[in-house]
Order: structure tokens, then sequence, then C-alpha cells
């Protein structure tokens, strides 16, 4: 049981992350509410396989510093911690804010684009790329099993577009929950004091 804690640790440390609206959140919702819900999940797709992408050269990454580089994956520590701290800061005092969607106008159906766009938009999303860093770094054991190398990339593949499917299904019914507007301040602080105590964490641990 002690193997697979470090992978439930991982994958739910993303969840989190994801749950807090950034520019791969909003893009889906812009997309399942402007466009349709077909492209919506089409868009939920992309920032899967994006963040399955971002997972395996995560994995494939630090299991070489971890192994090569002592110190400079001391400063990765360092700076993805203080940059973890910073955007936990940045979510907790937005969090106030309404998600803003612009609706008619969908035009003809293009899932392909909507796809591309989603795929875009993950792999340069800024937010995630801390996140997966500090994440890994702080959550992965320095001798792990070597079948969570190959399990994690395509569950985090899943768990992404599970959870961007549902954000698309939810925001492309007739309106938008209200239950989820309504809890908007408190669904983005819960993710935002996570990832706070996950960067000052990687800060105190690279000491």
């Amino acid at each position: 049981m002690d193997h697979f804690l470090p992978l439930f640790a991982i994958l739910g440390a993303l969840l989190l992350g994801a749950l807090s609206p950034g520019p791969s959140f909003v893009f889906v919702v812009r997309t399942a509410v402007a466009q349709s819900r077909g492209e919506g999940l089409a868009a939920a797709l992309g920032m899967g396989v994006g963040a399955m992408l971002y997972g395996a050269l995560a994995v494939l990454g630090l299991r070489t510093l971890m192994q090569d580089g002592g110190l400079l994956f001391t400063a990765l520590k360092v700076a993805g911690g203080l940059y973890l701290v910073y955007l936990a800061w940045q979510i907790w005092r937005h969090a106030a804010q309404p998600i803003t969607v612009e609706t008619g106008g969908a035009g003809a159906a293009n899932p392909g684009k909507a796809f591309t766009l989603g795929l875009l938009t993950q792999l340069s999303n800024p937010k995630i790329v801390a996140v997966f860093g500090a994440v890994f770094a702080a959550l992965l054991p320095a001798d792990p099993a070597p079948w969570l190398y190959w399990a994690l990339p395509p569950l985090i593949f899943l768990q992404e577009t599970l959870w961007y499917g549902i954000v698309a299904v939810a925001f492309s019914a007739s309106r938008p929950p209200a239950l989820y507007l309504n809890a908007k301040l408190w669904v983005d602080r819960a993710p935002a004091t996570f990832i706070g105590v996950l960067g000052v964490r990687l800060i105190l641990e690279a000491r």
C-alpha cells in the first residue's frame, strides 16, 4: 500500500491545482458555453493530452535531476516553492472575481480546432508548469517504484480529461451551475491554500 501513496498524493495535488480556475479552466468553460458541448469536450481532451506530456516530462526530468544534479534540484525546489506561494496569493486575491463568458456567435462546429487550441492553451499555461514541477519535486519519492514512472502520465491524462470534461458538460447546460458560481470564492481559496502550503514545504525542504 505504501507504494501507492505517492501516486495518490501526486494525483490529488494535481487535481486540486486544476480545480482553481486558470487559463485552461476558463478556456474550456468559454468553449463549452460559446461554441458547443462537443467542442468543450474536445478542448478537455486537449487539456488531458497536454497534462500527460507535462507529467511525462516531469517524471523524466526530476529523475535525472535527483540522480545527477543535487544543487540544481535544490534550486528548482526553491524557485518552484517561491512561485507556488506567489501563485497561491494571486488565486486567493482574485477568487472573488466572477468568470466572464461570451455567449453566442458559435458558428460551425470544429472539434479539431477546439482540441488543438485546448492543447496549446494547456502547454502554454505557466500555472501548470509551476504546479507540475513543484508537486513532483515535493511528492515523488527519491527512489520510486519503476511502475510509478509508467503509471503517472496516463493516469494524469485520464484525471485531467475527466475533470475538464465535467466542466464542459456542466457549463454547456442551459445555464452555468449557480452552485459553483456562488461558491467560487471558497472553491478557489481552498486549492490556493494547499498550493501555498506546498510551496512553503518545498522552500523548507530545500534549506
